[in-house]
């Protein structure tokens, strides 16, 4: 199931180093470092990035003493590229969740989100809060919430680019040749932006990267209120995530609950990476 083979015992499970992770035919990728025996902290990435936008924030989590696993998601790990949109229902990703945890050896761990990954965070503690010893989500606000939203805000406009994804096709065709440029202008580090780019012209990923939001129409998981410890960070100048969503999220939240509202945008794994690493070891350091 790993590549790498270095184990040790910890929390009455063995646990596991891993590269990669497989779950029937497909493969994820994984970056996991950090101390072995140090709190387990899974980072999920968004949209159209992957594993390495963490690398920021998992630096200074090893400087705490924390292990991180930063998987490559379904479409973005070139082994987990499915071209059907109905093999990216929510419920699937979230067994890819499920199964990376397994995978480990992690009876639970602490899971944080940017974008997409953020969703698959809020669904995950809805669906499994067993395996989650506690939530960080950044910019993205519980999906319950976004949707009150949509009724009280711009937050429809906003998202108006999520229905126009839903083509088959023609939004490959449109963002290809732009995908960097519109990156870069929304806030994004060009070094970044053009490193994504890149990745996204790879045989299959921009289908697998947009069928996340092809999948919406197809889950049958209901995300829930969250009884998991929660932190959720929120940039006020977020070009895609509103106010009314973010400040309704507390809402879906039946526990412990800390919301960080900084002065920055969408792209926080990126741009604000000693503030989202100094938040996420205090949500742990509480759970620990």
């Amino acid at each position: 199931m790993d590549r790498r083979t270095s184990t040790t015992p910890g929390g009455g499970v063995m646990m596991r180093r891993l590269s990669e992770v497989r779950r029937g035919r497909l493969r994820f990728d994984v970056r996991d470092d950090g101390p072995i025996d140090g709190e387990p902290v899974v980072l999920l990435h968004g949209f159209p990035q992957d594993g390495s936008s963490w690398n920021r924030v998992a630096a200074r989590l090893h400087g705490a003493g924390l292990r991180t696993l930063a998987p490559d998601l379904r479409g973005y790990s070139a082994g987990a590229r499915p071209p059907q949109r109905a093999a990216y229902r929510m419920e699937w990703l979230v067994e890819d969740l499920r199964a990376l945890l397994d995978a480990a050896g992690l009876d639970r761990a602490h899971v944080v989100g940017h974008d997409w990954g953020g969703a698959l965070g809020w669904a995950a503690a809805s669906a499994m809060p067993e395996r989650l010893a506690s939530l960080t989500v950044a910019s993205t606000p519980h999906p319950a919430a976004m949707v009150r939203s949509l009724w009280r805000s711009d937050q429809a406009l906003r998202s108006s680019y999520m229905l126009a994804f839903q083509a088959p096709g023609l939004p490959e065709r449109a963002l290809a040749p732009r995908l960097e440029e519109i990156l870069a202008g929304s806030g994004l580090p060009v070094a970044d932006a053009t490193r994504y780019a890149a990745r996204m012209r790879e045989p299959g990923a921009l289908t697998g990267a947009l069928n996340w939001y092809r999948g919406v129409p197809l889950t049958r998981l209901q995300t829930g209120d969250v009884v998991v410890p929660t932190t959720y960070v929120w940039g006020r100048d977020d070009f895609a995530l509103g106010r009314v969503a973010a400040e309704l999220t507390q809402e879906h939240v039946l526990a412990p609950y800390r919301f960080v509202d900084v002065d920055a945008g969408h792209w926080l794994p990126e741009t604000e990476p000693a503030l989202l690493a100094d938040v996420i070891a205090d949500r742990v350091a509480v759970r620990a």
